[in-house]
C-alpha cells in the first residue's frame, strides 16, 4: 500500500524527514509515534500526496504521489489531526457535500450518508447542525467523512486527542470494524495504549529518522523487560536507596520521584530489596508497555 526508500522532506536548510525506509502492508494497521517534531506529520503529509517529497522513493498504492496526485487521492481516506467540518451545515450535509467533492452521485452520496451515520452511531443527530455537537461527535464524523469515497487506505493524524476514556474506546472499535472490512490504516498518536491496541506494526520515529520497527510485542521484547517495579521514597529517603537496588534490573532509571527496576520479574525484585533493608513508601510491579520503549528510545526531555 505504501512503499518508501530513503524517503527526505526538507525546509530551506532544515531535514524533517531524512531517508527514511517503509512498507505498509494492505489491511494492516501501521503506525507511527515519535515525540513532536519526529517527522511523522511531513511523512504523513508526503503520503497523502498533499505535500511533495524532496528526495528518494515514494509510492502509494503502487503510484508516485508526485505524477498521480489526483489519482491516488481519490482513493485516499483522510482524518486530520483538527476537526474542519463545516460547523453551520448539518450532519448529514457534512457527508453528501464531501462526496460530491469526489464526483459521486447524489443518489449515491444520500445512500452513503446514510450508512456512515449509522457507522458513525449519529443517525439521531444527522439533521443537527455539526456547532453544538459533542468533540466526540465530531470526530467521529471526521472519520465517517473520511470513509465516503470508500478509500483502500484511510490516515488518522492523532484521531483520539482530546477525547474522554468512552469516547476514545468508541472509535477504536469503529476503527477495528474498518480494518475487519479490509481497509489499510496508517495511524499517528501519542498515546501509547491506543497504539498497543490498534497497530500490527509501527515505526518509532526520532530527529526525522526511524529508530526502531516491529510489532508492538516485538518492540517490548526488544528494547524492555517484561516487568518493571515503580519503588516511591519519601523526600531524601531515595538516594540512599539507589545504591542498594542497582544491580536488581537488567537497567535502573532513576527519576526525580521515584526508581524504576526494568526486571523479568518484579515481584522476586521487590522481595530482593525488601531483604536488602529498602523500604519504599509504595511500590508498583506491571509490565512493560510501549511507552516504556518510547522514552527509553527518544528521552525524557521535552521537545518542543
Amino acid at each position: 500500500m505504501v512503499e518508501a526508500k530513503a524517503l527526505v522532506k526538507r525546509f530551506g536548510e532544515f531535514e524533517a524527514v531524512r531517508g527514511i525506509d517503509l512498507h505498509v502492508r494492505k489491511g494492516e494497521a501501521f503506525g507511527f509515534l515519535g515525540p513532536n517534531g519526529a517527522g511523522k506529520s511531513s511523512t504523513m503529509r508526503m503520503i497523502a500526496c498533499v505535500s511533495p517529497r524532496s528526495d528518494g522513493e515514494l509510492t502509494v498504492l503502487g503510484m508516485d504521489p508526485d505524477r498521480e496526485g489526483p489519482r491516488v487521492r481519490a482513493r485516499l481516506g483522510v482524518v486530520p489531526q483538527q476537526d474542519n467540518l463545516d460547523t453551520e451545515l448539518t450532519v448529514r450535509q457534512n457527508l453528501q457535500v464531501y462526496g460530491r467533492y469526489f464526483g459521486l452521485s447524489r443518489a449515491h452520496v444520500r445512500r452513503k450518508a446514510v450508512e456512515l451515520m449509522e457507522f458513525a452511531q449519529l443517525t439521531e443527530r444527522a439533521d443537527d447542525e455539526v456547532e453544538p455537537l459533542s468533540g466526540g461527535m465530531k470526530r467521529r464524523l471526521t472519520i465517517a467523512r473520511s470513509l465516503v469515497n470508500d478509500p483502500e487506505l484511510l490516515l488518522l493524524d492523532e484521531p483520539t486527542t482530546g477525547l474522554d476514556p468512552q469516547a476514545r474506546h468508541l472509535l477504536w472499535d469503529r476503527l477495528f470494524r474498518l480494518k475487519s472490512a479490509g481497509v489499510t490504516l496508517i495511524v499517528t498518536t501519542h498515546y501509547m495504549d491506543e497504539a498497543e491496541q490498534l497497530c500490527d506494526r509501527l515505526v518509532v520515529m526520532d530527529g526525522g529518522r526511524v529508530v526502531a520497527e516491529g510489532s508492538p510485542a516485538e518492540l517490548i521484547a526488544r528494547y524492555s523487560t517484561r516487568e518493571v517495579l515503580e519503588l516511591r521514597f519519601a523526600p531524601g529517603d531515595q538516594e540512599a536507596a539507589v545504591a542498594r537496588v542497582t544491580d536488581l534490573g537488567e537497567r535502573v532509571e532513576v527519576l526525580p520521584d521515584r526508581i524504576l527496576l526494568y526486571t523479568a520479574t518484579g515481584e522476586a525484585a521487590l522481595e530482593q530489596a525488601h531483604g536488602r533493608g529498602v523500604r519504599p513508601l509504595s511500590s508498583l510491579v506491571r509490565r512493560s508497555t510501549l511507552e516504556d520503549v518510547f522514552l527509553r528510545l527518544t528521552g525524557r526531555t521535552l521537545v518542543d
